[in-house]
């Protein structure tokens, strides 16, 4: 035992000496983790955790590559150490440029946060801020990507192509025909011509209408009024006919209609339309003044279609936004109806008329029919 200890003494020191300086290291990650959560929830209690997370984990890969390295050194022939170091030399410049990069895209994105929050606050659109986040930090991890490229002899030379500019031409013509482009495409269009802009409520179709809450590169997210969150790549709602009603004037009319029979009295019915109507806390007084000095309604109603089994009649109430005009429509529904029972007005419905015919009409039938087809046979015999 004494023989082996002093002939591998200095391994064992050796290897000590790199087992103990992997735990150092790791404990040392591990307590500055730590303190750099403590920091970022003081500083930003709202911010991701997981920028942090991913660089611990990255540190202690590294710290486990570069132990197992460094014992490798025990195991091969002297011939071998150029090999390893090159490798070490790898594993570490990989390691700092992972943790480079991630940092690197965590200040861009916090700082970017901090700016849409400020603008936020002071009541200005934000929409151009978290945009330009997405391509900046895009741009940060597709360069630390690139160097990265370039610890590889292989594929250095693609590295330095892109990153002196052709390997990037070359990049978007070969993927200028890939629905990637064309969504990042229109997203610049979306940020440079705001049709809509985070926050606005907007119309897609009848079954997609909700609050922009966010554009990225590749999709625009609206988060409808089921608090779901619909997602639309952009070069699909570039193509759309979109209805935003927070772009321009904010008031909006709605239309309500009701359908009533045709026994009921029409100018009652519009009476009591146009007075729950305009007796609404939600309603908006869109009158001009010389409408005002004409005194003329605050709400028009109007009989505008006569259906197969009712009337149609309208009223266009107009309220001081898109939120208010759906709920004064709900409110109105159910005032009208209530007052409509109590005036005599009936609301119209499908009906159906169904005709029973007796056993005594139904012979009559036969016997007038089979008396149809005698008549009809004597006169072709006849003219024959």
């Amino acid at each position: 035992m004494e023989q082996f200890l002093e002939t591998y003494r200095p391994h064992l020191i050796y290897t000590a000496i790199v087992v103990g300086s992997y735990f150092t290291l790791r404990l040392l990650t591990n307590v500055f983790h730590n303190w750099l959560l403590k920091k970022e929830f003081k500083s930003f209690p709202n911010m991701s955790k997981r920028p942090i997370a991913l660089i611990r984990r990255v540190l202690n890969v590294l710290w486990l590559i570069l132990a197992c390295i460094a014992l490798s050194f025990l195991f091969v022939d002297r011939e071998k150490d150029a090999e390893l170091k090159s490798y070490f030399k790898l594993a570490s410049y990989l390691g700092v440029l992972a943790v480079a990069t991630i940092v690197a895209a965590s200040a861009t994105n916090v700082w970017f946060r901090v700016k849409i929050r400020e603008k936020i606050v002071n009541h200005y659109d934000p929409t151009s801020y978290k945009f330009i986040r997405y391509v900046v930090v895009s741009a940060i991890c597709f360069t630390g990507l690139l160097f990265g490229l370039l610890a590889f002899p292989s594929l250095r030379g693609v590295a330095q192509t892109a990153l002196g500019g052709a390997g990037v031409i070359a990049l978007i013509a070969g993927v200028a025909s890939q629905e990637a482009l064309s969504n990042l495409v229109g997203g610049v269009f979306i940020i440079s011509f705001k049709p809509f802009k985070i926050g606005d409520v907007v119309k897609v179709t009848d079954t997609m209408i909700g609050t922009v809450t966010d554009i990225t590169l590749r999709h625009t997210v609206i988060r409808n009024f089921e608090n779901k969150m619909i997602i639309i790549p952009n070069s699909i709602i570039n193509k759309e006919k979109l209805v935003n009603y927070d772009l321009g004037e904010l008031k909006c009319c709605e239309h309500i209609e009701m359908n009533i029979s045709y026994d009921s009295d029409i100018d009652v019915a519009k009476k009591i339309l146009q007075e729950e109507c305009e007796n609404h806390p939600l309603i908006h007084d869109n009158r001009t003044q010389l409408e005002k000095n004409d005194a003329k309604p605050i709400v028009k109603t109007a009989l505008t279609k006569i259906n197969d089994s009712s009337i149609t009649i309208r009223a266009w109430a107009w309220s001081a936004n898109f939120g208010d005009s759906f709920n004064l429509k709900c409110d109105v529904f159910e005032s009208a109806k209530k007052s409509f029972e109590n005036n005599g007005i009936e609301l119209a419905f499908p009906t159906r008329t169904v005709y029973l015919k007796t056993e005594n009409e139904q012979e009559d039938e036969a016997v007038k029919a089979s008396n149809d087809h005698d008549t009809d046979v004597e006169t072709n015999s006849d003219s024959l």
